[in-house]
């Protein structure tokens, strides 16, 4: 088998780009063994994988292998240690499908990759049923986020809208909205009585949820802290909250 070496090979400039959020349009990039392992038990369509030849024998020979050198690998991937593996797989083609007895998570603008593909993880986790983004939410195809996640995105669906959409979604199907904030008419998370179906919102790193959505929330909850930091880590609140609504 050819080892392709040249950063010039027409395949590799190619799949390169789709580090680029602009070049992402039906396929996106996964690195490491476990999400690799994630995507064939999700038997989702893996376009190209990219190995190390010392690599290959682990791999379906079936498919598309593609040999590279340490330092076309390194070119391709974003973790600063590759594992030696990389793939290319299509987007997922997931039905739209909400119940009206379900449990749902709403990142607004939630920017940081890192926190949002940690919080889809944990709502996979804990059983929920989908997780909504908005639109100024970090995308769950960066590198970083999907290192996060762990595979998650493949476990639970993920639907980006906006939302206004998901609160118009929520009120159709009659869904109590529970929305974190350290506002004065919050109630602590304790004092809740659980619903049997919600949608928990988790709003920006800096700003917290939006006004709009404050004003059209159920419920408005927050975390008492008796220490002296001002607030928590959005993934360690959304940790924290996930769980305690199931």
């Amino acid at each position: 088998m050819t080892i392709i070496t040249s950063k010039s090979n027409n395949l590799i400039k190619k799949v390169k780009k789709l580090k680029q959020k602009k070049y992402r349009k039906t396929s996106y990039l996964i690195e490491g063994w476990h999400l690799y392992e994630e995507a064939l038990k999700a038997k989702v369509d893996i376009l190209n994988i990219f190995v190390l030849e010392e690599l290959k024998e682990r791999l379906d020979q079936s498919l598309p292998i593609t040999c590279v050198s340490d330092d076309i690998l390194r070119e391709l991937c974003d973790s600063p240690n590759p594992q030696g593996i990389i793939a290319e797989v299509a987007y997922e083609n997931r039905e739209f499908s909400i119940k009206a007895n379900g449990k749902y998570l709403l990142l607004e603008d939630v920017q940081d990759p890192g926190n949002v593909g940690t919080i889809i993880r944990t709502a996979d986790a804990a059983g929920y049923d989908a997780v909504f983004i908005s639109d100024k939410s970090a995308d769950i195809y960066n590198q970083k986020t999907l290192r996060s996640m762990q595979g998650s995105h493949f476990h639970i669906p993920v639907y980006r809208q906006s939302v206004l959409e998901v609160l118009e979604l929520m009120t159709s199907l009659e869904i109590p909205v529970l929305a974190s904030t350290l506002s004065s008419q919050s109630k602590d998370y304790k004092s809740i009585v659980k619903p049997d179906s919600f949608l928990l919102v988790l709003g920006n790193e800096g700003q917290g949820i939006s006004p709009m959505l404050a004003k059209r929330a159920n419920q408005l909850v927050h975390i008492t802290m008796p220490g002296q930091a001002e607030s928590l880590n959005v993934a360690v609140a959304a940790g924290i909250l996930i769980f305690s609504f199931i």
